[in-house]
């Protein structure tokens, strides 16, 4: 048996890694600027995140979710508590489509209404509701249910407000940055002026923070950048259990739950709780939501200064640096012949850095020197 060939692949193969870097076989070490899409957010083998993981499995890794299981209560009280949602509800699942599609499930239950609008540019996972509210019809197959959706223009809250005002909308999904799309911020006030749409008209606000969450961007969530937003349902994924499948919806408290209404096999597991708590744990430690602030502001100012660089988008260690030429050659010479993993994004001249929160500025500053050269490369003009 074959496997199916759905994944354009580099010619690497990482056997282990530690902190910010993976090797090969042949014990190559590669500096990893992408985490694998975001997910690796404390580095990988943390010392931490390895023995809280082994100790939980020489405990008990499984059992359903029909038992008590006070790792999963311990997971949302220090969550809560960290993110500074202490009053919101949390459901378990396993992958950051399954949070999108369990939130826009709640909105519908909540709202009885079936309508859903989001944001030209947006990425939301690739199952059925998700993939039917994220803007790339190739990845749409004619099951997926798109009858019922509408996009909105990036930061057009004029065009958000004739919608709601004329249907019956369940909810408005948006990510709190644009991530597949390019790296793209809402505009300041949007994000204000969407929650009061929502507000007026009974709809249910969204903030899908898989990719920009857990202190990615500087803030435990991308959205507290505007201050006093709180959305309805917030999703959550990738860096929240450091590579072990994970998701979650953060669950206000006007929402109702009954026996039955969700459920999961393998969501909030005793060995994925572990993981999530050992993220969480290291996050506090080492201060990392605010070194990720530092980090990505020095990046910013030393990524604008350089010839062929046209914007950088984003915040802390979430960046898009848009370029004047394609950024999949340049992706491949990075690799290549300096041995660096990076992005791609929707947009072919946006390259995407997603390093883990834990990144040094001496393995930026290596990123940065050989960013130089390939730009500067004959061959990539």
């Amino acid at each position: 048996m074959n496997l199916f060939d759905v994944y354009p692949l580099f010619d690497v193969e990482p056997v282990r890694a530690k902190g910010c870097y993976v090797y090969d076989a042949q014990g190559t070490a590669y500096l990893d600027l992408y985490g694998g899409h975001a997910v690796i957010s404390i580095g990988h083998s943390h010392p931490h995140y390895v023995a809280r993981l082994t100790e939980q499995l020489n405990r008990i890794g499984f059992y359903s979710n029909s038992v008590q299981n006070r790792l999963q209560r311990e997971l949302a009280e220090k969550l809560g508590q960290l993110s500074g949602y202490p009053d919101y509800q949390l459901f378990l699942i396993n992958s950051g489509a399954e949070a999108i599609e369990n939130a826009l499930k709640l909105a519908s239950f909540h709202t009885r209404r079936k309508k859903i609008a989001f944001l030209e540019g947006a990425f939301h996972g690739r199952t059925s509701a998700a993939v039917a509210v994220t803007d790339n019809p190739r990845i749409q197959a004619p099951v997926n249910p798109v009858d019922h959706v509408s996009r909105v223009g990036f930061n057009d809250l004029a065009q958000l407000e004739s919608l709601l005002d004329t249907e019956a909308y369940a909810a408005v999904v948006i990510e709190g940055i644009q991530g597949v799309g390019g790296i793209h911020v809402p505009a300041p006030g949007f994000l204000k002026g969407v929650r009061s749409l929502c507000d007026a008209t009974g709809t249910v606000m969204i903030l899908d923070e898989i990719q920009s969450g857990y202190g990615r961007s500087g803030h435990f969530f991308a959205h507290q950048a505007t201050p006093d937003l709180r959305p309805d349902l917030i999703t959550v994924a990738k860096g929240m259990a450091n590579g072990f499948p994970m998701g979650g919806v953060l669950i206000g408290p006007q929402f109702q739950a009954w026996p039955g209404m969700l459920g999961t096999t393998f969501g909030g597991n005793h060995l994925a709780c572990a993981a999530g708590l050992a993220v969480l744990d290291v996050i506090e430690q080492e201060d990392l939501i605010a070194h990720a602030a530092r980090m990505g502001d020095w990046m910013k100012e030393a990524l604008a200064g350089l010839p062929g660089v046209t914007e950088v988008r984003g915040a802390g260690l979430m960046l898009g640096v848009q370029l004047a030429q394609p950024a999949g050659p340049l992706r491949k010479a990075l690799l290549a012949e300096h041995h660096i993993f990076t992005g791609s994004a929707a947009d072919p001249h946006t390259l995407r850095l997603l390093p883990p929160l834990t990144v040094t500025q001496e393995a930026l500053t290596r990123f940065l020197e050989a960013f130089r050269s390939v730009l500067a490369a004959p061959a990539a003009g």
